[in-house]
């Protein structure tokens, strides 16, 4: 019998697959969850419950956490890493790991092949197989929802008649949630102009109120909130829960997918929208304009490769030693305000302050010794490339009109 391991998120496209593989295709399989955040001890039980019912032999759970934010996390606020703008890639900083783990499981216990539930139209199919070809390039990978072209509603009737439990949320809506937040898509999202019903959202719904806080970061890492430290998984949870009561981070995201195709989701990441937001502010006070800049080219790249699946380059270990050395000065508080969905920086203090190491005021005194002419010059100076360009016009004209006289 042939043992195969299944990428098991407990949502529709997965379930569908550990009944599929097991009762259709008669393989032995195991289900297993690489856990990067977003369910609670109750999800996890009723996931594990729902696998075995389905027809996997065995289920595992393993705690990827700490892995996706040493890994994957810590880089996307050191880069400030948002897609669009917009979208902190709440799903795919998540991809990476759980290929990864699930690759070193799956090479550890000799499966014969890996299954995941991808389909033909999304992301993760790159994600997952780009992966894959670095970590495991000879496991025998198996995508049968999207190499059988199943609908949504194709797998919901198939269940149905094997007399076989549905996930909960199997239908209209496709859920991710995770560490850097949750996901919807389908329903409204497939189209561009229509918004999500209220009680569709999930971590944001209801949220109102104001509330201030402080966050503390060292090297670039957050490392307590209001004077309370923590692990970082702990406080990206908490932020999460903070965020989320106040309706902090959520949005939409209208952007290019990996296949060529335009995609639209709406996701809710309180965590990320803090913690970038912060970050940023932070920086500003302590990096040069210099730093900042090439900083933010290189969050760009990274998030595009990360989004195309590309943990595993060796490109981004480059990118990620040039994040690591700009985040040396990066430490200090960062004081905020949450009221009606929004965060605002309200006061930024460090240590290592470039404005404090001046003793200059903007827009009232210049720095003490300072050449009060000097401005004059370098005025002059950043200009003189666009002064010669206009003399150059204008001589060029000037010798048309005699030519055409």
């Amino acid at each position: 019998m042939k043992r195969v391991l299944l990428a098991y998120s407990g949502g529709l496209d997965t379930s569908f697959l550990a009944a599929w593989l097991s009762r259709h295709e008669g393989f032995e399989v195991t289900a297993v969850t690489v856990d990067c955040g977003g369910l609670s001890a109750a999800e996890k039980a009723e996931i594990r419950s729902r696998a075995l019912a389905l027809g996997a032999k065995d289920f595992r759970i393993l705690d990827g956490r700490m892995l996706l934010h040493e890994q994957v996390l810590q880089w996307l606020v050191a880069g400030n890493v948002k897609r669009g703008e917009v979208y902190p890639l709440s799903v795919g900083a998540e991809r990476g790991i759980q290929a990864q783990e699930l690759a070193l499981l799956a090479e550890k216990e000799r499966f014969d092949a890996l299954a995941h539930g991808c389909t033909a139209a999304g992301n993760d199919q790159v994600r997952f197989e780009a992966a894959l070809a670095v970590l495991s390039p000879k496991l025998e990978v198996l995508a049968p929802v999207r190499d059988l072209g199943l609908s949504r509603e194709e797998q919901v009737a198939w269940l149905e008649e094997q007399g076989l439990p549905v996930p909960p949320a199997g239908g209209r809506y496709s859920i991710n949630a995770g560490l850097w937040g949750l996901t919807i898509g389908g329903g409204e999202m497939l189209d561009t102009h229509e918004p999500l019903p209220e009680d569709a959202w999930v971590w944001t719904k209801g949220g109102g109120g104001e509330l201030h806080l402080s966050l503390t970061f060292e090297s670039g890492r957050l490392t307590a909130i209001d004077g309370q430290a923590a692990d970082p998984v702990s406080l990206i949870e908490n932020l999460n829960e903070i965020g989320g009561e106040y309706g902090v981070g959520r949005g939409y995201h209208l952007g290019d997918t990996v296949l060529g195709i335009k995609g639209r989701i709406a996701f809710e990441a309180p965590a990320a929208e803090i913690l970038i937001t912060s970050h940023r502010e932070l920086e500003k006070l302590v990096l040069t304009e210099d730093q900042r800049f090439w900083k933010d080219h290189l969050g760009e790249v990274y998030g595009r490769r990360l989004h195309q699946g590309l943990l595993h380059d060796p490109f981004m270990r480059d990118v990620e030693a040039f994040f690591a050395s700009s985040q040396s000065t990066v430490e200090g508080a960062v004081h905020l305000h949450l009221k009606g969905g929004s965060v605002v920086v309200t006061g930024v203090e460090s240590g290592h302050s470039m404005l404090a190491a001046s003793d200059a005021a903007y827009g009232e005194r210049a720095a003490r010794g300072s050449d009060p002419r000097a401005a004059a010059f370098l005025g002059r100076i950043l200009a003189e490339p666009a002064r010669l360009a206009s003399v150059a016009k204008e001589r060029a004209s000037a010798t048309t009109r005699g030519s055409a006289r």
